[in-house]
């Protein structure tokens, strides 16, 4: 799916943004956050001018930074706490000290030409326990009972909710204590997910178990690797942020 404007991407991107902004104790505690991918700025902007939703509301003034290939910043208000970096977000950035602690990403992960290396870089950009939001597009799906298959340009990868698992445990970071939404009808997966103590590990080397023994998979996906070495997607049961749980099953 490809939005027809920004507005609609931000639209969407409110979803979820306003799930977090009633989490009052999480919206308080965040620092530092950047935008991976930014495009037009909106969701960047969004974090930027957040404020308590106590009666007489006071700036959150969270330290914001869009990062973006785009050679001219798109925020065209400006803000003392926001910031915009002309670079590719697989490559060295300029980093917040003490590291950010949300890194959002939405639409833009699946133009990631290294996922693995990008999903490591940015657990090292993260601060203890930061927030790592994504939404990808779902490019597969079966229509008329033949499997269809599409890439926008400069997307390489398809990417499903158990491999993004695979990818981000990998990297070190924590989906059993995150979240996940894949719905029907719409063609996206969101993960909300936690840097872990346990730095990213060699592809190579790591398999289904050792994430499992780590704690780094969805604790409804255990008894499907113990069972057969691999998860599999229809034995996942999720949380998401409203506190609602999906039986990936009846997908």
């Amino acid at each position: 799916m490809i939005f027809a404007n920004a507005t609609d991407s931000h639209a969407h991107s409110l979803q979820t943004l306003n799930l977090l902004y009633e989490y009052d104790d999480f919206m308080a505690s965040i620092r530092s956050m950047v935008d991976l991918g930014c495009g037009n700025g909106k969701d960047t902007e969004w974090w930027a001018t957040r404020t308590t939703r106590d009666d007489d509301p006071e700036p959150l003034m969270i330290r914001c930074t869009g990062v973006d290939l785009g050679q001219d910043s798109p925020f065209r208000v400006k803000y003392p706490n926001l910031a915009y970096q002309s670079v590719d977000f697989e490559q060295d950035m300029l980093q917040f000290p003490g590291g950010y602690d949300v890194l959002w990403c939405h639409d833009a992960f699946q133009y990631a030409r290294s996922p693995l290396q990008t999903l490591a870089r940015w657990w090292h950009m993260a601060s203890e326990g930061a927030m790592l939001y994504m939404c990808v597009p779902i490019t597969q799906r079966i229509h008329r009972r033949q499997f269809d298959y599409y890439l926008p340009s400069g997307s390489y990868y398809h990417y499903s909710l158990v491999n993004l698992i695979y990818m981000l445990a990998t990297t070190g970071w924590d989906c059993r204590s995150g979240f996940f939404r894949q719905s029907p009808g719409e063609s996206w997966i969101h993960a909300a997910v936690y840097k872990s103590a346990q730095a990213p590990m060699d592809p190579k080397n790591t398999t289904w178990y050792h994430l499992e023994e780590l704690n780094l998979i969805p604790e409804s996906g255990k008894d499907s690797v113990l069972a057969h070495g691999h998860l599999n997607q229809q034995d996942l049961v999720l949380p998401w942020l409203d506190h609602s749980l999906m039986s990936m099953a009846i997908r």
